[in-house]
């Protein structure tokens, strides 16, 4: 059975649609207009073996944390509604991710209730890069919360986000989103001793 799902979301201020493949080779073909955004998704598609394409739009001239933050919530939607009822797949999963000078750790349990712990240890200094036009752009660190946040929410699911050392900024996000994807991976794969039975005493995911 294909675990795929697409999700729209559209306000006054984003316009996001995503389609998510569970069981994918891990390719990530999204209309992304923050560059380092979009390197951190791309990171998370290959680790976790995910599927995913679609388009972000938003009112960047605001600021990114409107954008940044509704595409972790669509994305948590795509994985809740792929997901379905849950039935036969592991549920939880935890990762380590060394990442040069850095060690990071992600634990996620899909057992339908949203939490997150995000001791990421950032500096909140902005990423300054160069846009596709060629001018200086910069990634909000203060954002990189929020997309968790809004993952969550989407996903109904507790996830603890932890930088156990580390010196960069970039380092520490690309490890997190790296360790968050094989933690993911892990938790979202059908376990074949279950044999499609729902994986909790109360016999449903609430």
């Amino acid at each position: 059975m294909e675990r795929i799902a697409t999700v729209k979301r559209e306000t006054a201020e984003t316009q996001i649609e995503l389609t998510l493949n569970l069981d994918g080779s891990g390719k990530c073909s999204v209309e992304n207009p923050i560059g380092f955004f979009n390197h951190m998704l791309t990171s998370f598609c290959k680790h976790g073996m995910f599927d995913l394409t679609g388009s972000l739009k938003g009112d960047l001239e605001v600021d990114q944390h409107h954008l940044i933050e509704d595409t972790g919530i669509v994305l948590g939607q795509c994985f809740a509604k792929a997901l379905g009822d849950c039935a036969g797949i592991n549920r939880s999963g935890f990762f380590i991710y060394p990442m040069d000078e850095s060690l990071l750790q992600a634990s996620v349990d899909f057992g339908g209730r949203s939490f997150l712990v995000c001791n990421a240890d950032l500096t909140r200094i902005p990423l300054v890069s160069l846009g596709q036009d060629g001018k200086e752009a910069s990634f909000q660190t203060d954002c990189f919360e929020d997309f968790w946040q809004g993952f969550v929410g989407g996903a109904k699911c507790n996830l603890h986000l932890d930088t156990i050392r580390g010196r960069s900024d970039h380092h520490k996000m690309e490890g997190l989103f790296k360790a968050a994807s094989r933690a993911i991976r892990s938790a979202v794969e059908i376990d074949p001793r279950r044999k499609g039975a729902i994986p909790s005493t109360k016999g449903v995911i609430v």
